[in-house]
């Protein structure tokens, strides 16, 4: 027998698993939220001059997502940036200005780090009655069962549910523990990610640069007078920035960027992230559901893999949420909803980032490509068309 009984267990407390664990909670759903870690380093208050090097471009729609779990509300607002403009330059002349104004919108996007995103959602689990937190825990098996799972943990503990929630990362263990053996592509670049002040103001104008030969370079506007800069960068380049002092780093970043905004310098340590892509058959299995990288990884160029594991969450919630009368959280039917109903928004960002990786690292396809993208810029119909499933 297991020691305790859930409809659904979440594997992983990063911010789309937080956010599936606060989502479902409120639907009622018993839930159990399982993390190695523990969760109180969210919960420590930031310092004002400590700026997190990872942050998120998050959509309109999911700062609407977030609303709903009441933990947008509880973001700092000083803590938050608005991208009201974004300069995209191609690398042969090529160049795309897309405007929140010209689509209606507050922003194109917030910026918001991680560790204030996972606070806010880490207190929105908290405050839900529903939701069992189990952190640190070490879950070392998964036993399949036709009408649920068994979660064996480390200390010898069992737990039981209808419907396991892959919350876990590009390398998800719920993943392999269900036997899905697809192992991401790498895409031979490293994501350097550092934050700068700035001599300019950006004016709530973030950049991007396509650079031949060296990847895709992109300049998010954080509050005040600094940037979140995160560098795609080919591997041995990506080697090379991060073997600069901070002098020199913040000079190479600003030339790479034209100086657009002035001089920089360096005010968080880089940190760097691999970059690759993965695809699966589905995201769904036998009582399993996998969310966010643990389900679809996607190139950064475009700012949406988190953007991507919030709608995850949002459709399984609504999926469960409108069951009717079925109260197994883990039916067949439920799973192939929520699968049938991601698959497009899923694959269609795939193709696009994918799509231009490669597009970009073809040098022969330089004048087309560019022309491509002035002829783009050109239409304002085409470039809200771009834009909306990346506000949605």
């Amino acid at each position: 027998m297991p020691d305790a009984a859930y409809d659904v267990i979440v594997l992983g407390a990063g911010p789309v698993g937080l956010a599936v664990a606060a989502a479902l909670g409120r639907e009622g759903l018993g839930v159990a939220l399982l993390e190695h870690g523990a969760l109180a380093a969210y919960e420590e208050p930031s310092n004002a001059d400590d700026w997190d090097q990872r942050v998120y471009a998050l959509s309109p729609g999911s700062a609407d997502f977030l609303r709903g779990l009441g933990a947008w509300q509880r973001l700092p607002p000083e803590r938050l940036a608005a991208i009201e403009m974004m300069d995209v330059h191609g690398d042969r002349g090529g160049a795309i200005v897309f405007s929140a104004y010209d689509l209606g919108e507050r922003a194109l996007a917030w910026i918001v780090e991680n560790r204030e995103l996972c606070a806010t959602l880490v207190e929105a689990v908290r405050t839900c009655a529903k939701v069992a937190v189990l952190a640190p825990c070490d879950p070392t098996a998964i036993a399949w069962r036709v009408d649920g799972a068994l979660v064996e943990l480390a200390d010898g503990r069992r737990l039981s549910a209808r419907l396991i929630v892959g919350a876990d990362g590009v390398r998800s263990w719920a993943r392999r523990e269900a036997g899905i053996a697809r192992e991401p592509r790498p895409y031979g670049q490293t994501a350097v990610v550092a934050n700068f002040g700035a001599a300019h103001a950006h004016r709530g104008r973030a950049f991007q640069w396509f650079v031949e030969g060296r990847g895709v370079l992109a300049w998010l506007p954080l509050p005040g007078r600094r940037v979140s800069m995160v560098w795609s960068a080919p591997d041995a380049l990506a080697q090379e920035l991060l073997a600069l002092d901070a002098a020199a780093l913040a000079q190479r970043v600003a030339a790479a960027g034209g100086e657009a905004l002035g001089a920089l310098a360096l005010i968080s340590k880089p940190a760097a992230f691999p970059l690759s892509f993965l695809k699966l058959d589905s995201p769904v299995g036998p009582r399993l559901a996998l969310v966010g990288d643990a389900a679809h990884v996607v190139h950064p160029l475009a700012g949406q893999g988190v953007n991507l594991g919030l709608g995850d969450a949002a459709m399984l919630a609504a999926v469960l949420k409108s069951r009717g009368p079925v109260d197994d959280a883990g039916a067949a039917i439920l799973l192939e909803r929520f699968a049938r109903k991601r698959a497009l928004a899923v694959l269609s960002m795939q193709m696009v980032t994918d799509g231009l990786v490669r597009l970009f690292a073809v040098p022969p396809l330089a004048a087309l490509r560019n022309r491509g993208m002035n002829l783009v810029a050109a239409f304002a119909p085409v470039r809200r068309l771009l834009a909306q499933p990346a506000l949605r």
